[in-house]
Formats: C-alpha cells, structure tokens, sequence
C-alpha cells in the first residue's frame, strides 16, 4: 500500500476526534438545535477550550474493539465472538469505555450483561435477544471507525468488518448503520465525491430499509435546495424524529443528521462536521463518524488548525489499561496501517513500532505526537517539514538564565481535565531503566551560548530530575541525546523531555529554532510504586485502574474489599518477562494474590495466598474467558494480620512464587499469557492490604 494510505488513516482518526470534540458539549438532550443556535450560534470551532478531552465511547469503542485482531489465536478474519472478547477484556465493568445506563436501557451494558452471563454473540445483540429498540440504537454505526480505516478502497470488506463487531450489540438498521459508515470511510479512500461515497455506503445495506429511505429524504431536501440545510433539518425533526423511534438515542433521525451533514457539507471538513454539531441529538456520535469520512477524504491537510491544533495528536482513553489509555495518533494510525496492510495480504513500506517502545518520526504531515513546550510566550512549536519532518521550536528574547522545557505526557493527573468524562485511569508510559533518546538539531539566529538538559518529572511531588546538560555554542544539524530514565523515589514519571537555558552573556539574547526530529522510548524499565506518595483520583489509587471491589488508601497500603473479585492492575501493558514484588496482609478471605501478565478482565497469570482443597496453601492460577484455573498449590500456613513479602516472577512461559523468601513454588503453562500487565488481586470474598509494588522487567 501506498504512504498516502497511512496519511489518510491518520486524517481519518484525527478527524473522527476532532469531530467527537467538537459535538461533545452540546450532546445532552437539551441542547438540542434551537438551544445551540441560541448560546452558540454557528459553530466554527470547538465551543469549549478543553485541557485535554477525556475521550468518551465515541472514541473508546473504535480502538478496543478492534483489538480484538491483535488478541485472535489465527490473525485473519474475525468473528462477533472475537469481538465479544475484546468487549469482556478490556472494560472496567460499570465505569469508563461506553454508557453504562441500565440492563435494557443501554444497548452497551445491556449486551455486555448478556456477554458475561454466558449469551454469545451475536445473539448477545440481536432482535430475538433485546428487542427491536434497543437493538437499533445509535450504537451500531459509532464503534466502527476503525474497521473501515483498515479496509481502504474495499467498502464491501469494511461493510462485512463492522457488520461483525456491530452485532455484538446490535441488530437491524444498527447493522445497517456500521455497513453503510464502514463501507463509506472506505470509499473516502479512492474518491472526494460525497456523492460517491454516499452511494457506496447505501449499496452495502438493503434498498428498502429505513437507513436508506431516510438518506433518500436528506437527498430530496437538498436536491430542492442544496443551501438551507436548516429546512432539511426540520424536515427531519417532523418526519424522522426522536418522537418516531423509542429509545434513548435511536440510529434513524442521527443517520439522517449524517446524511445532512454528507450533502450540506459538499466535502468541506470543517463545514460537515459542524452541520453534524448543529444539528443536535447525538452530536458527538454524528461529527465523530463524518469527520472520519472526511477526515480519509481530505487527509492530514484539509483539517483546519483550530480543530487540528487543540488535540496536538493525543488523546486518553477510559479502558480497563491505564497504559494503553495514553494514545498518540500518529503511531496508532501507523498500527491500523499496518494491520490493513496484513489483512489485505501485503506488506508494511512503514511497520509500526515494537509494541513497548515509543517513536515518534514527525514524518507524517503536521504530526506532533502529543509534545508541549512549558512557555509558549518565549518558545512557539509547530509541526514541520524542515528536516524530512520535525517538531519546529521557535524561540526569541531569551535573556541568560531563561528558556522552556519541550517535553511529553507520560502520565497524566485529575488536574489535567476539566471534567471526568468517563473517568479514564493511567499507568505510566516511562519507567526508570529505560532508555530516552532525542535526536534534535539547532539552528542559531543570535546568542552566544545555551544547555540542553534531559530531564524528567516526577508526578507526586512535581520534583524535576535534571540530568547531565549539554553545552552549544554553534549551529549543528542533527545530534542525539539519549539518557536512561533515573529512579524517582517510588513516585511515577509524568513528563520526559529536554530542558533548553540561555548562557549567553549580559546584554546579550538567545533566538534560533530547536528541531526535534526522532525520539524513542525503549528498554527495560524497573521502580517502586510507594503508595505512602500516592493519590486516589477518578476512584482509582494511582497509578492503578482497578476492576471490581472497593479500594482504599490506609495507612500507607492499598486495601481492598470485594464480594468475589477485586483487582489493581498497572505497569507496562506489553511487559513479558518480569519480576514483581510486594507485600500482602490477608485481613478476611481465602484469595490474597499478586499478579503478571495481565491483559485486563479476562486473562492473567496470578500466584499469593489462597486454599486449595481445604488447606491454607500458596497458591498459583490464572484466568482463561475471567474464569479462575488452579495450576499449582503448596501447603502453606499463613495468617490473618501477618504481613507477608511475595514475589512473582515470570520468565518465559515459567513462573515461580515465593513467600517470605522460602522455598519457590514453580509452575509451567505453555498456554498462558505472553505479556501483560502487573498488580494485586482477589479471587475470592474478602479483604487484604497491600503494600508498595516493585516491578522489574528482564
């Protein structure tokens, strides 16, 4: 496949973003068009400055879903129980990733409910299963971005991709609403006609059902008068609305708002994902899916700066991983092509990176990966293609003593948002041990002297870590710093980045430009989470996400209370062989457990204090579709309030168990988990405090 595939799945992504961004704040049912046209008037740009946007089930749906590709025993084509499993792994049940409204009110929750209690899919969605309302409800064409964006110029096998991941919760015009959004960001691969786009959606669905009759209404109104839009939307509001199809967000009158948006926007992006906004009901869901079309149709180019600009190519996510919710597009854009390269049997001019390692190229157009600079008065960052593409760092007027800081998110903090849009959690991307390397060139204009200091901070305390500095006098075109990562004192690394200082002399100022033009992420990383150091945000103690049970900070330890099933999970999401340590106080219950391996719900490698036919034992297990599996026990006589020093390792597919440094209980499994995350957990009533957590990859 051709570069200009990877440019236009990244426009895509952006763009479905962008649009999601844009129609978020006015998506509650009482903005509904008058009242936006009232406060707002005509959009032209996001109506709310957002620190960062918590990415909501717009967003979530399209990237966790799609992991189900990754997560298959034989890549290739995948089925609705695939899918099933993505939805089970990688969500924190009833918080985060999509709308938890109710059994039988949200689609979502219900067909998960149904996935959990042993309902397979595609039944777990169907008509026969929930009824004809719920089964059509928006959430049939808003989870499907990506399984077009993997299909490019093939609408037929988009339309087949989402009708697949759709049915795990949807059926009827939901099938029909992911064929047609599918197959049409397909189509915007080869084409920039709507009107071909559009038709090539419509061919994937029946011509005799609503979805298409209601894009036939759209159709009329603007072949009438391709200019009033707003006579278009009454129409739809008197002929198609939420009054004539039950239910908390129907899929016919917000196809229509998509129709609407197709033609009224005549292929400009900005234009189309406005009207989209504008419109109301479910804003965020209508922009997110035109603005992938769009997006695919005008590439990295045609978005405007004001949309562009504000995500600086990051966003977060709410899944069950707090390391995979840490997103950078361009590098994710690089995955989906990598997978539609392989799904279409060819292969990749431009693999994505090792999963584990970060690199950033800045070699797509505008790309930013997420950077900041800390003073945008003195030092002004804007995408490049100097230098076969580059982040550009403008500065001016730097007197000695003065400069900024040009540095990445490697964690993020509740002071970063504005709200708690389904209330994402965070592992760090970067741990000490590993290995940062900045490939930077400098262009002087006046000056004499001035550092760079590699650095990192340090999130709980907000200390700064600066590193050994080097000195330039001159210009030069490309050098790179590389520095391991240091401990930081059992708290979490939040920012890596270069710290650039002015040594000129008295009377004398600094200004040139600053090209960053490669960083990398990479090695084996080892720390201490102190949780003394540590916060409880989102309802999470950092930096963990936990799934089921009550969780506490007491007393310098992390306790945790559970009817069945409690877990923290953390570390590196792609970690593989590890040794994780910690300590593990059984207050009630027979399942006190440390972790490895865990690849969120439904499967881990586990091994602690438990009961094994009656007898206080250590145990270890795993989890296989979330279901516990004793794989070996030792007799082991542990007590309630005593503390106990566990260690866990795995290497290869060998992992061994000690407590308080007596003899390892040791169990091979050639089927468990090759990677995954770390942390603590209960498989059974009860309540235990765990202390701090070591982590170290090998």
């Amino acid at each position: 496949m051709q570069r200009e595939v990877l440019e236009k799945i990244y426009a895509g992504f952006l763009g479905m973003n962008a649009g999601i961004r844009l129609g978020a704040p006015v998506e509650p049912a009482f903005w509904d068009s008058e009242n936006i046209r009232k406060y707002y008037g005509e959009l032209h740009g996001y109506v709310k400055d957002y620190k960062h946007f918590a990415a909501d089930d717009d967003a979530n749906g399209p990237v966790f879903f799609l992991r189900a590709l990754d997560d298959m025993e034989n890549f290739g084509e995948p089925t609705p129980q695939d899918v099933a499993e993505a939805w089970l792994n990688y969500g924190r049940e009833g918080v985060g990733l999509y709308w938890w409204g109710g059994y039988g009110v949200s689609t979502e929750h219900t067909a998960y409910l149904n996935l959990k209690n042993g309902i397979p899919a595609p039944k777990s969605g169907s008509i026969h299963q929930n009824g004809k309302t719920l089964a059509e409800q928006i959430g049939g064409q808003i989870f499907i971005d990506t399984w077009g964006l993997i299909a490019p110029a093939d609408p037929a096998r988009a339309a087949r991709y989402a009708v697949t991941a759709a049915s795990v919760s949807h059926d009827g015009e939901g099938l029909h609403g992911a064929a047609f959004m599918a197959a049409a960001i397909s189509k915007a691969f080869e084409t920039s006609d709507m009107e071909e786009v559009i038709e090539a959606g419509l061919a994937q669905i029946p011509a005799d059902c609503l979805y298409r009759q209601v894009f036939d209404a759209v159709r009329r109104c603007y072949q009438n008068d391709p200019q009033d839009w707003r006579a278009c939307l009454a129409m739809l509001q008197a002929e198609w609305g939420y009054d004539r199809y039950p239910g908390v967000c129907h899929i016919i009158p917000n196809a229509g708002v998509c129709a609407l948006a197709l033609y009224y926007g005549k292929g400009d992006f900005a234009r189309t994902i406005e009207l989209a906004s504008m419109c109301g009901w479910d804003t965020d869901c209508n922009a997110g899916n035109v603005g992938t079309i769009l997006g695919v149709t005008v590439g990295p180019e045609g978005i405007p700066a004001c949309y562009r600009g504000p995500i600086n190519d990051e966003i977060v996510l709410s899944g069950i991983s707090g390391y995979l919710n840490i997103l950078d597009i361009p590098s994710y854009s690089k995955k989906l092509f990598g997978l539609a390269c392989r799904l279409a049997g060819e292969e990749c001019p431009e693999p994505p990176a090792q999963d584990g390692t970060l690199h950033y190229d800045f070699t797509l157009p505008g790309a930013t990966h997420g950077f900041h600079v800390s003073d945008p008065i003195r030092c002004m960052a804007q995408a490049s293609e100097e230098r076969g593409g580059s982040l550009r760092c403008f500065y001016e007027r730097l007197i000695r003593g003065e400069g900024f800081k040009l540095f990445v998110k490697t964690f993020y903090r509740r002071r970063d948002f504005d709200d708690e849009r389904y209330m994402p959690v965070f592992s760090p991307l970067a741990y000490p041990g590993q290995t940062a390397s900045f490939t930077v060139a400098l262009e002087r204009l006046h000056g004499d002297q001035l550092s760079l200091t590699p650095y990192v901070k340090e999130s709980f305390t907000g200390r700064e870590i600066l590193l050994e500095p080097v000195v330039f006098s001159d210009s030069f075109d490309s050098q790179t710093l590389s520095f391991t990562l240091p401990d930081v004192g059992g708290g979490v690394i939040e920012e890596v980045g270069l710290k650039l200082t002015s040594l000129s002399q008295a009377k004398l100022y600094d200004a040139g430009s600053l090209y960053l033009t490669d960083f990398r992420l990479e090695g084996k990383g080892h720390c201490t989470f102190d949780l003394s150091l540590s916060k409880k945000e989102f309802a999470s103690v950092l930096p963990f996400s936990h799934n089921h049970g009550a969780w506490e900070l007491v007393n310098g330890h992390m306790e945790a209370m559970s009817l069945g099933h409690a877990e923290a999970m953390t570390g590196p999401y792609f970690a593989r062989d590890m040794k994780v340590s910690g300590t593990v106080t059984p207050l009630s219950g027979e399942s006190h457990l440390m972790s490895v391996r865990v690849q969120g719900a439904q499967r881990g490698v586990y091994g602690g204090l438990g009961v094994a036919d009656g007898v206080r034992s250590l145990v270890m297990g795993k989890t296989v579709h979330g279901r516990w599996q004793l794989l070996a026990s030792r007799p082991f006589d542990w007590q309630e309030d005593h503390e106990y020093a566990l260690t866990l390792a795995a290497e290869g597919q060998t992992f061994t168990l000690t407590a308080d440094g007596g003899e390892p209980l040791t169990v091979r499994d050639d089927t468990a988990c090759a990677y995954g995350m770390v942390g603590y957990a209960q498989y059974a009533m009860g309540r235990t405090a765990f202390g701090n957590l070591t982590l170290e990859e090998r």
